[in-house]
């Protein structure tokens, strides 16, 4: 198998379609992208069924990756940026203290969504 072919079984004409419509909604389509990289995204999506040249499949690449970290929720991002290390923090913490099922909580998605609520919120305990 080639680069050409692995590079390609990537990008998926719905997954296109689909980051193009959610980009236009939250209005990072015309704001992020200048016109030739929105053009190469329509015309990926109007022509190819699948992507032959490196060079497009690259390109591409470049521009989906753009596209979904501009187009991923306030929320989703303080989750990953806040609650996680957070909940990495009191995790550190709690096996200091002898709590070994503490562990997990560095990688409970709930825990992190919850620590991330609370101090976007305000609440003193976590200020």
């Amino acid at each position: 198998m080639t680069l050409q072919d692995t590079t390609s079984n990537f990008i998926d004409k719905r997954q296109l379609v689909k980051l193009r419509m959610n980009a236009m909604r939250s209005g990072v389509w015309f704001r992020a992208l200048n016109r030739i990289d929105r053009v190469l995204i329509d015309l990926t999506i109007r022509v190819a069924r699948c992507i032959r040249s490196s060079i497009l499949a690259n390109r591409i690449l470049s521009i989906t990756r753009k596209l979904e970290g501009l187009v991923e929720s306030r929320f989703v991002r303080a989750i990953r940026e806040i609650g996680f290390s957070l909940a990495h923090n009191l995790s550190l913490c709690a096996q200091k203290w002898g709590n070994k099922a503490a562990k997990k909580w560095a990688n409970d998605f709930d825990f992190a969504r919850y620590l991330a609520v609370m101090k976007l919120n305000g609440h003193p305990r976590n200020g």
